[in-house]
């Protein structure tokens, strides 16, 4: 391999060097690969040693001396050139990305707002213990039959410690209509065993307390720091949160807890446990997972989702 051209070589700017291709082998690849046909003998116009090929892949034109023109590339081989979007005069681009989004993510809270002002937990309750165990239930199972089994449950068990001594068969058959009864009895006793032995039967207000209870995960924690005791710790991310999080553009993540934290670098603090509630009630009438009624949606003018999902109501709005 030879050295690099000597200066004043005759060389057009933005041309590239070529080895040479004297055997029929590598003339046959040129061909195949679109270059045009080469000529036997071809050299570059400045005589200069050749430079290894891999060094000029992907250029545009190869100056040689056949015939007196030169070989070009094929124009669908050349790399796609894409025009630089300009921002705006002031501002650069992550900021104005910043500000529209913040700008729709205020206009989802005012139209939420506007159609499900009296939002609220749909689990029937009167004590954060109650809530507590209603939580662990609802798990793979709606609040409709979760509110026609915990009345029974709580007149049977009405504090942790009966929670606690109670036989694990008898809790079962109370909760059986709800799905998977053996593991969700385990979790409650053992989470009412803890409450008594560690915080004297009373449901704790710190996530990392409550977290610790068996059955107990951070959106169980969520609902009932929020909903107990009006303490906004987090954004209670259930299928609902979730599904319309995703489909609103409000974040990509398909992991609760990362959910969670796109949600709340969104969201003003103060909205947290409101704003969970009008998903939910939302996802449940108007945006379901299956067939959401983008027809009669009035956020589809904010969702870029709206009316391309499968099985979405296509038709116009009001019809």
């Amino acid at each position: 391999m030879g050295a690099p051209p000597v200066s004043g070589a005759v060389f057009p700017l933005g041309a590239a060097w070529r080895p040479d291709e004297s055997t029929s082998l590598q003339r046959g690849a040129r061909r195949r690969r679109g270059y045009g046909h080469t000529p036997k003998l071809c050299r570059p116009i400045c005589h200069a040693p050749n430079l290894p090929s891999a060094l000029f892949r992907g250029s545009a034109f190869t100056p040689l001396r056949c015939s007196g023109k030169l070989s070009t590339m094929n124009p669908r081989r050349m790399p796609r050139r894409t025009k630089a979007r300009l921002p705006a005069v002031g501002l650069p681009p992550k900021t104005i990305k910043t500000n529209r989004r913040g700008q729709r993510v205020g206009e989802i809270l005012a139209q939420l707002e506007k159609l499900y002002p009296d939002a609220r937990c749909t689990l029937h309750h009167q004590s954060p213990l109650q809530l507590l165990v209603a939580t662990i239930l609802s798990a793979q199972c709606t609040d409709v039959r979760v509110n026609l089994v915990t009345p029974l449950l709580f007149a049977r068990f009405p504090d942790a410690a009966a929670l606690a001594q109670a036989a694990p068969g008898e809790i079962e058959a109370i909760i059986r209509s709800t799905g998977f009864f053996r593991a969700k009895a385990k979790s409650i006793q053992a989470a009412a065993r803890q409450l008594v032995d560690q915080h004297g039967g009373q449901v704790p207000e710190t996530m990392a307390a409550l977290t610790a209870l068996p059955g107990v995960g951070r959106k169980t924690a969520n609902v009932v720091l929020g909903n107990a005791f009006g303490q906004n710790v987090g954004v209670v991310v259930d299928t609902h949160v979730g599904r319309l999080a995703r489909r609103l553009g409000l974040t990509r993540q398909e992991d609760p807890e990362k959910v969670e934290q796109d949600l709340m670098a969104l969201i003003p603090r103060e909205q947290w446990t409101r704003f969970a509630h009008q998903l939910i009630w939302h996802g449940r009438q108007v945006c379901a997972a299956r067939r959401p009624d983008c027809g009669h949606c009035p956020l589809a003018e904010l969702c870029p989702s709206a009316f391309g999902l499968d099985g979405g109501h296509r038709g116009k709005r009001g019809s």
